[in-house]
């Protein structure tokens, strides 16, 4: 943890971690499967990627691309997993 793509990253997927674990555990039947939260998964590990290897070689095009990569990490969980509205 040495970057701020780094602790960013892993905050946005400690929430997701927190909102699966929440929806899992609650009465009856979780309405949305594992595999909604694999694309912002992946979108963290790529978008922590491109901004280190942007700040290791001091490319501002790789960090505009792990910016634009967290931005739709966030746009797809705030409009796919819908953290703030609860289950279904």
């Amino acid at each position: 943890m040495q970057t701020i793509y780094d602790w960013v990253t892993v905050a946005i997927f400690a929430g997701l971690i927190v909102v699966f674990l929440q929806r899992s555990v609650g009465e009856g039947e979780p309405q949305d499967s594992i595999l909604s939260y694999l694309p912002p998964a992946i979108g963290c590990a790529v978008s922590n990627w491109f901004g280190n290897k942007g700040i290791e070689q001091g490319d501002a095009a790789y960090q505009a691309l792990a910016a634009l990569g967290i931005l739709a990490v966030l746009a797809y969980t705030y409009f796919v997993i819908k953290p703030f509205h609860g289950r279904g």
